[in-house]
């Protein structure tokens, strides 16, 4: 029998997510004078597709297809992303200096979102035959050390440093590289890695990430931002502190962190109600994609997000429950490498549109407006499904 709680919650996410694509987009209709229903149907009829090859996927034998779908996922994502650049403005129109998806009539598909389902399935393919066997070997009193584990995962560095070119550079995308890095590490620890080598690569990332920041312009102003907020809030709560803070003065408050939080704050605990949000209206740009949990929030308050968090939680441990439970190492890696995918996309944009850490534009899964988003976790989802039916639950 397949997992039936992660099918079902995964379920009642995009069916929510559905229904947030059509009363948080009341201006944005009308800013780019389109009908009223246009965003719903399109991701109602997205969300309809994901849930058909979630539970498609999942009665296939996972023995027979995983391998298949996992690698023709990353290998076709992989090229298109590559190909996006020097494809015409007639398929891959630039919006904000970068091509990042592909249009086809009235479709648009992004590549990445799929590329990251096919990652965490090769990554967890490579592992279990090179890595974890390897780990498993030694015991504990003989564990590698720091050079040989680099040596062992120098190749996976390899290959990680050209996905971030590509992603970074190409399409100017800094937020899914941060993503994608924190679930190679810790699929890392999930393989077996020490806990010495995480910790350095970290710092290895960070000054990666660091790299990119200060060598583009907008990303430099967007951390400009982010550190004037957080300045504020340093001097709100440790005023002794503020003189010591160094200041950071901006032309133009940013505002879409600020009516973020007025939003939630607009809500309280139970919201004014499904279609009543006022902060949707102009004061958040298209608040169905970045700034949902913020339009969520306000029209159905913190406890009606918390429900829908617990939603995403219970995603999560049932993926990482298949995981634990599997003799498969394929299995075990990829449901954690999943897991760690959803949780950590949740996470960021959740501290981002909170202003805890600057923000990156990362959608949240299947609760976001995006078609790609919705059937690429939909797919890695499936494939969880099927391998569930290989172990006891």
């Amino acid at each position: 029998m397949i997992d039936r709680p992660l099918f079902l919650a995964t379920t009642a996410l995009i069916v929510i997510g559905i229904i947030f694509s059509y009363s948080l987009s009341a201006y944005t209709v009308l800013l780019f004078n389109v009908q009223p229903w246009h965003f719903f149907i399109r991701q109602f009829s997205a969300g309809m597709i994901g849930i058909f090859l979630m539970w498609f996927i999942a009665r296939q034998d996972s023995n027979k297809v995983a391998t298949k779908i996992g690698f023709s996922i990353f290998i076709i994502s992989a090229l298109m992303m590559i190909a996006i650049p020097f494809l015409p403005e007639s398929i891959a129109r630039e919006v904000g200096g970068a091509k990042r998806w592909i249009r086809l009539g009235p479709l648009s598909l992004a590549p990445v979102e799929f590329f990251k389902i096919g990652f965490a399935y090769f990554i967890a393919w490579s592992f279990s035959r090179k890595v974890l066997p390897k780990h498993m070997e030694r015991s504990k009193e003989f564990r590698y050390t720091l050079k040989e584990e680099l040596s062992m995962l120098l190749p996976y560095f390899i290959i990680f440093i050209a996905v971030m070119f590509i992603i970074a550079i190409f399409q100017n995308d800094l937020g899914q590289v941060v993503l994608l890095a924190l679930t190679l590490l810790g699929m890392m620890i999930f393989a077996g890695s020490s806990l010495k080598f995480f910790g350095a690569s970290i710092l290895v990332g960070a000054i990666a990430i660091a790299g990119f920041v200060v060598t583009s312009p907008h990303r430099i102003e967007r951390f400009k931002g982010w550190y004037y907020m957080i300045q504020n809030s340093i001097a709100k709560i440790f005023p002794q502190w503020a003189s010591a803070v160094p200041k950071v003065n901006l032309a133009e408050e940013p505002y879409q962190i600020s009516n973020s939080l007025h939003a939630i704050h607009n809500g309280g605990l139970f919201g004014v109600g499904l279609g009543n949000g006022v902060l949707k209206l102009g004061f958040l740009s298209e608040v169905h994609t970045d700034f949902v949990l913020a339009g969520m929030a306000e029209e159905i308050g913190v406890l009606g997000v918390a429900a829908v968090v617990m939603l995403l939680m219970v995603v999560i441990f049932r993926l990482l429950k298949i995981a634990g439970r599997s003799d498969n190492n394929v299995n075990y890696l990829y449901c954690a490498g999943l897991a760690m995918i959803i949780g950590f996309a949740f996470l960021i944009n959740a501290l981002g549109i909170s202003g805890v850490i600057p923000l990156k534009g990362i959608a949240v899964p299947f609760l976001s407006y995006g078609g790609s988003q919705i059937v690429a976790m939909s797919i890695g989802v499936g494939l969880a499904l099927s391998m569930s039916k290989k172990v006891k639950m």
